[in-house]
């Protein structure tokens, strides 16, 4: 599968995309960034004061090292990158991961004011089947790499979700200005919590979506990840 190529000015549309919705945090204060440092390069997240459990539980588990030495375990191109499985961390080549985490569930925090463009950082979770809550993932998480995106597809998903929706939705111009520029996985949207987004490193991200995976979607080298807490 090929990969889009790291668009030119996608990292300038990305701290505008952020800079759009500083606005809803409080006054004063700032929004708390983590490094995500790999063997192919180092991403740096903003996490969303607005999802503040799911800041809160990121913010905590990066501090104690729980994703120090874990993988992103699932990778797909054109899609996303997928890590926070402890049990990845002493994993055997080929072994299946992605049912790991610390032991509980997080309240869903789904805002129509974040949505899946590239470099959304969002929590993994069980399906609706036996998750109606779409309470997230203890620890799992993904980060989007996605496609390019339409403003015509933007609209025949949000007709196509209608039904569906828990509340009215419908993307603001500066989300359709974001997906044009960036990219994403709009099917996504309202579904699972976006808690944040890649404010350095776009490029970083492409190169782990760009790794080679075996039928699991596991990189077939390990791509590591180590966390430090910037704010």
């Amino acid at each position: 599968m090929v990969v889009s190529p790291f668009r030119t000015g996608a990292l300038a549309a990305v701290l505008l995309f952020v800079s759009v919705f500083s606005a809803t945090a409080q006054e004063g204060e700032p929004r708390p960034r983590v490094s995500i440092e790999t063997g192919l390069g180092t991403l740096v997240v903003e996490l969303y004061n607005e999802t503040p459990k799911h800041r809160d539980n990121f913010l905590k588990l990066a501090g104690e090292g729980f994703y120090d030495g874990t993988l992103f375990h699932r990778v797909i191109a054109g899609f996303m990158a997928q890590g926070g499985d402890p049990k990845s961390k002493a994993a055997e080549a080929g072994a299946r991961l992605g049912n790991g985490g610390p032991g509980y569930t997080i309240e869903a925090e789904i805002d129509p004011a974040f949505v899946h463009t590239k470099g959304a950082l969002a929590a993994a979770r069980q399906g609706d089947q036996v998750n109606p809550q779409r309470r997230s993932s203890g620890s799992q998480f993904y980060i989007v790499q996605g496609r390019d995106v339409t403003p015509q597809s933007l609209q025949n998903i949000v007709q196509s979700k209608r039904s569906s929706m828990l509340q009215p939705f419908s993307y603001t111009p500066d989300q359709i200005a974001a997906y044009s520029e960036l990219g994403g996985t709009p099917h996504l949207d309202m579904q699972y919590t976006v808690f944040g987004q890649v404010v350095e490193g776009l490029d970083v991200l492409d190169a782990i979506c760009a790794a080679p995976t075996d039928r699991a979607n596991r990189p077939a080298e390990d791509v590591r990840m180590t966390m430090t807490l910037l704010d």
